[in-house]
């Protein structure tokens, strides 16, 4: 009797339940673009599906199962992604139009949307203090005290120490040569970037590219096994579907922050000079006692600089030498820019490009570098190292205007700028939107700086693209506060490679060649490839990285 009286009592409870879960997957956003929910799974079964399509590509990025999301439901410029109750539902915004909506200014927020609590993901690489999770006023703040640090008038003065490190990498090079082995390009540069932004961020040589005598050489191994924890898809789900990586990430955090208070500590008990711009001297001027809160807090911005710093310069450089490897035409093009900015003579002595960088004028002549910067910006429509998410609170009506014609309240979601969809557009860039086409941007004076990046000082007329279709560093007030020295990382170690060396992909994404050994060009200007692309695989939340790097590299005879 009593069991019966039981089950009468839960029988409301069910009805309730399932009528809530059907509310949420059928009724609440129906109006919404999205392909068929399950009432159970949402959409993630449907991720899982487009996964298994693609099981010949392991660990292919989720932006790539978002694209062919949004291409099964019709293109639609906003595509709901029901992952709930696991994670907040979703809005994959594949429109630079609806993207731009949600990265600007407004009345409603002065430094666009707030950004989404899922950057909570991420805690153990960047901590709890992290620019990149502020807020408001206390963002605001925060930006405004290391942008000396990030000035490009300032930057040009780190040229000296991009060269000497450049020169290092370039040392490495002649040795594989030498041998003729393949081996992971990704590794050689991660090292190289790595080294740059640890004198960025710190004032640090942390010696990576020379790992046998690195002094923080601990350190180095340490945050290299914390970054690999983010490899995969871990990051869909909440942390406790992955309890022991969860903890993995936790120890490796905890044991990341004890190395860098060492560090911070030493450094603080120096004497620094007043006009020191490193993100380091900048968290600790005008504070003569390091307490545990000041210390907290610049731990955590040094880890969200050293992460983000030298992450997509590594993406960027890695995947720009194997499109010039594939698009010749673009490397030809290449070449004869520097040999024209340079002198042909200096592609081939390293004491002459270093001369001509640093002596008055140098800054004038990475600025000169038009079809570099092309290929850059090629690069990283193609392969941005990040897009951005946010979200906007429950109740603030939040809404956003299709070009479809759609009115949609966002709120209480978390809203993904996809730009890895958004910069492939076929509407803006038209049949060769897949294609690498460095010209594509000649003639574009709206620049590659962040003083151009926000669509405000260069008029549309100027523009072949509209300015919100290109987005790597994203848009707005919160636009990447590191993209000036990004991209003039990347223009001084090109200029330095791209004339000296070739790089040929082993494996995935090797080119295939005629009965001469020739390669074989298709009309599109690209040689054929062997086998299966390479492809953009999840390293985290944040980066795509390629898959399974391996390359030769060769001198170039001129």
């Amino acid at each position: 009797m009593a069991s019966h009286l039981v089950l009468w009592a839960l029988l409301p409870v069910g009805v309730y339940l399932l009528a809530t879960v059907w509310h949420r997957r059928f009724k609440q956003y129906a109006h919404f673009p999205q392909l068929k929910p399950s009432f159970i799974w949402g959409h993630m079964k449907t991720i899982h599906e487009f996964t298994v399509k693609n099981n010949d590509l392991p660990d292919l990025h989720i932006d790539w199962i978002f694209r062919d999301m949004v291409k099964a439901a019709g293109n639609p410029s906003v595509l709901l992604v029901d992952l709930w109750p696991a994670r907040y539902p979703m809005a994959v915004i594949s429109s630079h139009e609806v993207a731009e909506q949600l990265s600007k200014a407004t009345k409603q927020y002065p430094w666009s949307a707030p950004k989404s609590p899922t950057i909570a993901d991420l805690v153990d690489l960047i901590g709890p203090h992290s620019i990149l999770s502020k807020q408001r006023e206390e963002w605001k703040s925060m930006r405004k005290q290391y942008n000396p640090g990030f000035a490009p008038k300032h930057l040009m003065t780190l040229l000296p120490c991009i060269i000497d490190k450049t020169e290092i990498f370039l040392g490495r090079l002649n040795k594989l040569c030498e041998n003729g082995q393949s081996f992971p390009l990704t590794d050689l540069i991660i090292s190289l970037t790595f080294d740059i932004i640890g004198a960025v961020t710190m004032g640090i040589d942390f010696d990576a590219q020379i790992p046998d005598s690195s002094r923080e050489g601990e350190f180095i191994r340490v945050y290299d096994q914390l970054v690999q924890t983010f490899h995969g898809r871990s990051n869909m789900l909440p942390w406790w579907c992955y309890p022991k990586l969860a903890l993995k990430r936790f120890r490796l955090g905890k044991k990341v922050d004890s190395l860098l208070e060492q560090m911070i500590r030493l450094k603080h008990g120096e004497e620094q000079p007043q006009e020191k711009r490193s993100v380091l001297s900048l968290s600790l001027q005008g504070h003569d006692v390091l307490d545990e809160q000041l210390l907290a807090q610049t731990i955590d911005q040094v880890k969200t600089f050293l992460f983000a710093g030298h992450d997509t310069t590594s993406i960027l450089l890695a995947w720009a030498f194997y499109f010039l490897h594939r698009y010749p035409k673009a490397h030809e093009a290449l070449v004869a820019e520097l040999d024209a900015l340079f002198g042909p003579e200096s592609g081939e002595s390293f004491e002459l490009m270093k001369h001509k960088l640093l002596s008055p004028g140098g800054d004038e002549l990475l600025n000169n570098m038009a079809y570099t910067t092309a290929v850059i910006k090629e690069t990283l429509r193609l392969c941005p190292p990040a897009g951005t998410a946010r979200m906007a609170p429950p109740g603030s009506n939040f809404v956003v205007h299709t070009p479809e014609g759609q009115h949609l309240c966002l709120d209480g979601m978390v809203v993904y700028n996809c730009a890895t969809i958004i910069q492939r557009d076929a509407q803006v860039f038209g049949d060769t939107a897949d294609e690498f086409m460095p010209d594509r941007w000649l003639g574009d004076k709206s620049g590659i700086m962040s003083s151009s990046n926000d669509g405000d000082s260069t008029i549309e007329e100027d523009r072949r693209f509209p300015a919100s279709s290109w987005r790597p560093f994203e848009r707005g007030p919160r636009n990447c506060i590191g993209q000036d020295l990004a991209t003039i990382e990347a223009r001084v170690i090109i200029a330095f490679v791209a004339r000296k060396y070739t790089f040929s992909k082993v494996g995935l994404g090797e080119l295939e060649r005629n009965e001469k050994g020739a390669f074989i060009l298709e009309p599109t200007r690209k040689c054929r490839l062997k086998g299966k692309p390479v492809y953009n695989v999840s390293l985290s939340v944040h980066t795509y990285f390629t898959g399974l790097p391996l390359t030769r590299v060769a001198r170039i005879n001129r």
